[in-house]
């Protein structure tokens, strides 16, 4: 329905006859599921598509093009923004939180925001101007590839973290090691988080766990 919602502007515009408004209207009253922040891009290209079926005259079925990119986009869209960024976005408000400023959440939208926004309205944009080669645009982002270096970058935080709560004390109730010590341990941590990626875990799964883990000692150290 909200797909359908999205493209009655353009069949307003075209000023089509009513039996093939309800022929487009009735195709893509279809399940659309696909990653939000991709749905723009989509919308572009079908536009697109049914403008040049509408001056050719021509019925060209753009169902199949809208449903194979919605499956790709979907997995795209998931693991990075919600697989990657938006963690990486995450942590980095949590860090301002815990040193007491007030901009965190502001800084997490700054971060954040920009990005999707981008790439809903370039999406949109790309994919009216090349129609069926709408892909392309996406593609050219290559964002399962800047998820994987983001996720490095979030375990690079959180490892800069752990160091630098071991070192200012209260966080630490069952250990208390600096120095020579506290490197080991770090460095003894970013080998650990290596192997298990090395061995098929998620780097997902290690950045939630080690804030588990932080969550952990802190709620340790609050009630020490």
């Amino acid at each position: 329905m909200g797909f359908c919602m999205a493209i009655i502007p353009l069949i307003r515009e075209m000023r089509l006859q009513r039996k093939e408004s309800e022929r487009i209207l009735t195709a893509h009253v279809q399940m659309f599921n696909t990653h939000p922040y991709f749905s723009a891009p989509i919308i572009g290209s079908i536009v697109r598509l049914e403008e040049e079926n509408a001056s050719r005259g021509d019925i060209q079925d753009t169902v199949p093009i809208k449903q194979s990119l919605m499956a790709s986009y979907a997995a795209i869209g998931d693991i990075f923004f919600w697989g990657a960024f938006r963690p990486f976005a995450v942590i980095i408000a949590v860090m301002m939180m815990y040193l007491g400023l007030a901009v965190a959440p502001v800084v997490f939208l700054l971060i954040y925001t920009p990005v999707h926004l981008w790439v809903r309205l370039k999406g949109f944009i790309e994919g009216y101007q090349r129609g069926k080669t709408g892909f392309e645009f996406i593609r050219s982002l290559n964002l399962p590839g800047a998820a994987v270096k983001i996720r490095w970058m979030s375990l690079m935080v959180l490892i800069g973290l752990m160091i630098w709560l071991s070192q200012s004390g209260g966080y630490w109730p069952f250990i208390k090691t600096y120095g020579f010590a506290v490197k080991l341990t770090a460095l003894a941590t970013v080998m650990l988080c290596l192997l298990m990626i090395k061995k098929g875990i998620s780097q997902i799964y290690i950045i939630y766990g080690a804030v588990v883990i932080f969550g952990i000692i802190s709620w340790t150290g609050l009630l020490s």
